[in-house]
């Protein structure tokens, strides 16, 4: 996977584009790549997509760093990461510049796309949730092609999935408590021995109705009660005695539907605590239960005919998958050709006019964006194919149909794979179940009744 950042540009947007366009930095420009634009005019390109929006905003474009890990990937690969990230942030509806850089001992793409799309031209709206759905995107992307994480450096905003999951356990005062308390309790014969053990490794003990700790450099005292149940003068003496269990929480992903079987036997939090142990059983069970209602339901009878629905249902949502990329690819093509074909409309009459001036130098020195515009738009339709310039009302209208199929398209995507994952998850509980059975002779049917 790779570490991505986001930020905002308000001005100087053709600094910011020159500086990720360095041949330095690109193989003499060979990684510089870009959609709905050239990135040779792409400042200008941009503003004129600016210009056309109600809410412009304060910011011009947004930029995207997406730096890999040191060595693990070479620089075609991780323009293609780079392409196919900046594809799935824009949604074929923003001019962007790609490059990638191969500078230093790691290489990072750049992204700067428009802060305004050209299809409705609304902004683009970057918060948390949206930066949060362009890490998914690169970490999905970055483990497709067998990449690891690289973990923010200090000062980084970003943080690994480790260092979360550190900070969250085992770094506030109270957190720090409960992995001390929890590492004593089986050492300790009794609740008074495991204070006088806490404060031996520095904790400051104040007794009384509900006693409290402190730990070295703690500015108040933390309440054990505090802690969560388990942590109560009563549940910890139960728990030293060893006539309680401490809850364990059975995870999120497994209150609901049908949920994979636990490997008891293998399972470390089994062995540790008796009480997860009990959970998982009773958990095993209603999930068997729920598994075989489910095939009583769908009238699968055989695991021959449970597989064959699998390979069904997975050639169905592949088949879907396809046919949503081709639509996506069409409507990112259509809103080019729309915004190419407005851009050439909308400038034609200054062209016209540099055209039939006397002093040509003059003109365009007066009229040079607007010039610029208009023959990178011929350029683009040119090398488009387009000999005949299309109808921009009918182009409008099919581009709507078609966004109008592709909802329905990933309507149908969305149901076929979270069948797929259901029956996954079915054929696992049935593997495990047939498991712990006597297995089935060799050459006959398996039934799953």
């Amino acid at each position: 996977m790779a570490v991505t950042k986001i930020k905002p540009i308000k001005s100087t947007l053709s600094k910011a584009l020159d500086y990720i366009q360095n041949p330095d930095k690109t193989d003499e420009k060979i990684l510089v790549s870009s959609f709905g634009c050239s990135y040779e005019t792409a400042d200008i390109e941009f503003e004129f997509t600016i210009a056309q929006a109600l809410d412009k905003g304060n910011n011009l474009a947004h930029h995207l760093i997406q730096s890999f890990a040191p060595g693990e990937v070479d620089y075609e690969k991780a323009h293609k990461i780079g392409r196919q990230l900046a594809d799935a942030v824009t949604k074929g509806q923003h001019e962007y510049v790609l490059t990638t850089h191969i500078d230093k001992g790691h290489i990072h793409n750049h992204i700067i796309f428009c802060a305004v799309n050209f299809v409705d031209y609304h902004k683009y709206n970057s918060n948390k949730r949206s930066y949060y759905g362009i890490r998914n995107i690169s970490d999905r992307l970055c483990r497709e092609n067998g990449l690891s994480v690289v973990v923010p450096g200090k000062g980084s905003k970003g943080k690994s999935y480790a260092e979360y999951q550190a900070e969250k356990t085992g770094t506030s005062w109270k957190g720090k408590l409960k992995i001390a308390v929890d590492a004593l309790i089986p050492q300790v014969s009794s609740f008074e021995e495991l204070l006088s053990r806490l404060q031996a490794t520095g904790y400051e003990i104040k007794p009384g109705k509900y006693v409290s700790c402190r730990a070295p450099g703690q500015e108040r005292f933390t309440r054990l009660k505090t802690l969560g149940t388990d942590y109560t003068e009563e549940a910890l003496r139960e728990r030293i005695s060893g006539t309680r269990a401490r809850t364990v929480k059975a995870p999120k992903q497994q209150r609901s539907g049908i949920n994979l079987l636990i490997d008891i036997q293998n399972c470390i939090k089994a062995q540790e605590s008796k009480g997860y142990e009990q959970w998982a059983k009773i958990h095993n069970l209603k999930q068997a239960a729920k598994t075989l209602n489910f095939l009583t339901e769908h009238k699968i009878e055989q695991y021959a005919d449970l597989t064959a629905k699998i390979s069904e249902i997975t050639a169905a949502s592949e088949q879907a998958a396809d046919s949503l990329k081709a639509a996506e690819k069409r409507l990112a093509d259509m809103a080019v050709l729309i915004k190419n074909v407005t851009t050439y409309q909308k400038t034609k009459p200054d062209y016209d006019a540099y055209r039939k001036a006397n002093n040509k130098d003059r003109y365009r020195a007066d009229h040079e964006r607007a010039i610029i515009l208009h023959e990178a738009a011929a350029k683009a339709l040119q090398t488009a194919g387009i000999k005949k310039l299309p109808n921009l009302t009918l182009l409008q209208a099919e581009y709507e149909q078609l966004q109008a199929q592709k909802e329905a398209l990933y309507a149908d995507y969305g149901k076929l794979k979270k069948q797929v994952k259901e029956y996954d998850v079915i054929k696992q509980n049935i593997d495990s179940i047939l498991r712990q059975n006597k297995e089935p002779e060799r050459g006959k049917e398996t039934s799953l009744e």
